[in-house]
């Protein structure tokens, strides 16, 4: 009986999270339970203060519908986003509406897993206290590259050395008396597009594909992250294609996709130009600043610099040509493209494009929509941070955990964040 009430609290919990305002006729309809069960579940979870009513519905003649929505106030949660080479905090209510946010450059990610999160841990006190008073629910921690989902642990990581293995969620779950969750920031910019762009919200099955620092790519299949074994699905950075030759790679192999379209493939290339002397723009950049980073490839391009562009259009084109195989074997609704390459805009879209559509058979994918994210990568990490974790908080598996903290007198689970952050 406790399994199927939790499943039940946790289908009328998710169907009011998606759908503001829905009455409880249209409640009862959607997730296939009994009136009296429907009716108990919705008592329950406004009683506990997860749900409230913001009024009724426009009367039609007779008795008005009561409404149902999320209380997103009942508690926040905490988003963190560690990319190469900086770190984005906030705070979010439980409809994953940004309260607070904080960055911080890094200096060099190799700086090791214990200093970065130790510095992340004391931004996250500056959190807590700014919601003094509020509920902190759960921590969702988004890292570039594979993520073991099942245990929390980077895997596979050139781009962040030292970190292989390390015991992230563990870390962060015994700092904090909430759940974390960690995972591919990738995975997180995909859920931070399908809640941010209502193209992607539509699209039933979308294709995510990341170009950073590395590069990695998200399935989302009827508005869920597909995974895959162990959660590591989508890693795609060291797959070899035909394009990137001998090309070396910071694994150590060569060949590989991030060998020739990631943001530190760019910045290769366009140190390459300014100290040959084929990027004027470049080379003025090197000279003022001692180097070049990919979003000065960008700028170059955007100042008619034909090197620059020239080197966005290859790299675009690579890109498309290695992406038409995922869109073959997937068959999305949408591909859409972010990261550091989507900053260049319509300078990249059309090689992508052209590049996806030359290489689909003629019957691959005949409504395929291909675009740029429409989200700031600056943010969307920590607002798909904030997604994952009200998704599991909010899942029959972790509900119970929910419920009995949310149960809890405010006090005594202030006095045990307090205690933690002092």
């Amino acid at each position: 009986m406790a399994i199927e009430r939790y499943t039940g609290l946790a289908s009328v919990l998710e169907t009011i999270r998606w759908q503001d305002g829905i009455t409880q006729a249209s409640l009862t309809d959607q997730v296939g339970l009994g009136r009296s069960v429907v009716a108990e579940r919705v008592a329950e979870l406004e009683q506990i203060g997860l749900i409230h009513s913001p009024g009724r519905a426009p009367s039609t003649g007779g008795r008005t519908a009561k409404l149902l929505s999320l209380n997103a106030q009942a508690g926040y949660v905490i988003g963190v986003d560690i990319a190469s080479n900086e770190m984005v905090i906030s705070a979010s209510d439980l409809a994953g509406a940004l309260l607070g946010i904080r960055h911080r450059e890094l200096c060099e990610i190799s700086e090791g897993p214990a200093r970065i999160l130790s510095q992340v841990n004391a931004i996250i006190d500056d959190v807590i206290r700014e919601q003094s008073g509020n509920n902190l629910l759960g921590i969702g921690v988004g890292l570039s590259g594979p993520v073991n989902f099942d245990t929390g642990t980077p895997v596979g990581v050139p781009v962040m050395p030292g970190w292989e293995d390390y015991p992230v969620r563990e870390e962060f779950a015994a700092r904090w008396p909430v759940p974390a969750w960690v995972d591919n920031r990738v995975n997180l910019l995909a859920l931070a597009e399908i809640e941010s762009n209502p193209r992607a919200a539509k699209a039933k099955h979308l294709l995510y594909f990341g170009a950073g620092a590395g590069v990695g790519a998200a399935l989302i299949t009827d508005g869920r992250l597909y995974r895959g074994s162990h959660g590591l699905a989508g890693s795609i950075g060291h797959v070899a294609v035909p394009e990137a030759g001998v090309v070396a790679c910071r694994c150590g192999r060569t060949g590989c996709l991030e060998a020739v379209t990631s943001g530190w493939a760019i910045e290769r290339d366009g140190l390459m130009l300014a100290e040959t002397g084929r990027s004027p723009y470049l080379a003025q950049v090197l000279k003022d600043t001692g180097r070049v980073r990919a979003y000065d490839v960008t700028l170059a391009a955007e100042h008619e610099d034909a090197s620059a562009r020239e080197l966005l259009n290859r790299t675009a084109a690579l890109l498309g040509s290695s992406l038409a195989t995922l869109v073959s074997f997937f068959a999305p609704h949408m591909l859409v493209v972010g990261g550091g390459i989507a900053r260049a805009k319509d300078i990249v879209l059309k090689p992508i494009q052209q590049a996806v559509l030359e290489r689909l058979p003629s019957t691959g994918a005949p409504d395929l929509l291909v675009e740029l994210s429409a989200i700031d990568e600056q943010v969307g990490g920590v607002v798909g941070a904030a997604q994952l974790v009200l998704g599991e908080l909010f899942s029959k598996d972790n509900l119970p955990g929910l419920l009995e903290r949310l149960t809890q007198p405010l006090s005594q689970m202030g006095e045990s964040i307090e205690g933690l952050s002092a």
